[in-house]
């Protein structure tokens, strides 16, 4: 299987990608609205088909990505059924298993935190997914959306205290840069319920809390009931100048071959290659000038880059216009991108 553990700072959400190598199926969850793009360039770098979207509950920090991955790939959409969100294809109840071909899950209902909330146990119990019930050294708050110290105590220690205790634990949410624990290590050192602690010492430290509340519940709440469907269905614009612009997981603006032959009377195409290479392996004639500055001297040299049309960069392979293609937006230009593959996806002749 092959797993990736992504991370939103300003929510501070974790968002897991699980993929079979063999199928070339994955499943992502937790996504969050505002890193679908990357999400969508780290499932096509990894060669997957995204089948599956997956929310622990209805989240209070953050939007969803659901709807907008399933209007993007497809793909369908699965949380509680309890929860009776809007545009979700999979109701889940405690028990039921589900994933995409070749990973398999068994959702777990594991409310307190919310009425919603579902954790996910990889089949050979060698991962949980625990949303905001588990968290690392802690819990999920109990004093909103249908929460319950009570029934968050059932849940943790009769569903999730349960497996194994080399289970990885991979929580929704993490505020202190910790990443993955385990049953044993929780059940042992959580602050709120591991140890010796019982329900009475639980429900104590529970309601003494006082926390405020997410910035984002009076937006988030609703958004997520629809799966994340913004109003009047408001997709995430395409830059004005390029409607085939891909961002990768790098966070590089890439364009293709075919939208940059469409448009090249549009472009400054610059070429960051050393003058040794321009000779060596010059551009093919249908490519007409280009702006020659290695990228190297870059820094030094963008004002000579002219900031009326958008400009591609191009090197050998990709990589160093990658990097130009940053230097250039971090000198303010806006309307840059690297050309996906460089000279080398060029036809020569």
């Amino acid at each position: 299987m092959l797993f990736r553990q992504l991370f939103d700072a300003a929510s501070s959400t974790y968002t897991y990608l699980l993929g079979d190598t063999v199928s070339g199926e994955a499943l992502l969850i937790d996504p969050v609205f505002e890193q679908t793009t990357r999400d969508l360039s780290l499932l096509q770098e990894l060669g997957l088909t995204l089948k599956l979207v997956v929310d622990t509950h209805a989240h209070a920090d953050h939007v969803t990505a659901a709807w907008l991955l399933k209007q993007k790939t497809g793909c369908q959409i699965a949380s509680a059924a309890v929860i009776n969100a809007e545009y979700v294809d999979l109701p889940l109840h405690h028990g039921q298993r589900f994933g995409v071909q070749g990973v398999e899950l068994e959702a777990r209902a594991t409310p307190g935190h919310t009425d919603g909330c579902m954790s996910y146990v990889l089949s050979d119990q060698s991962m949980v997914f625990t949303g905001d019930a588990l968290l690392i050294r802690g819990c999920g708050r109990s004093d909103f959306q249908q929460g319950n110290p009570h029934t968050l105590y059932h849940s943790i220690t009769e569903q999730l205290f349960s497996l194994p205790d080399s289970c990885e634990v991979y929580p929704a949410h993490d505020y202190n840069g910790r990443t993955q624990s385990s049953i044993g290590e929780e059940r042992a050192f959580n602050a709120r319920v591991g140890g010796e602690a019982n329900e009475n010492d639980f429900v104590g430290y529970m309601d003494a809390l006082r926390l405020p509340h997410p910035k984002r519940i009076a937006e988030a709440v609703p958004a997520n009931l629809r799966s994340g469907r913004p109003p009047e269905d408001q997709l995430p614009l395409q830059p004005e100048w390029c409607d085939d612009l891909r961002i990768t997981y790098a966070g590089v603006p890439e364009i293709n071959l075919e939208w940059l032959m469409a448009h090249r009377k549009e472009l400054t195409l610059l070429d960051v290659r050393e003058p040794n290479e321009y000779e060596q392996e010059p551009l093919p004639t249908y490519l007409g000038n280009a702006l020659q500055i290695p990228v190297g001297n870059l820094h030094d040299r963008v004002a000579e880059v002219p900031n009326v049309l958008p400009v591609v960069a191009l090197c050998r392979s990709g990589k160093r216009s990658a990097l130009a293609t940053n230097i250039l937006r971090e000198h303010g230009l806006t309307h840059v991108a690297s050309l996906h593959g460089g000279w080398l996806a060029l036809p020569q002749g």
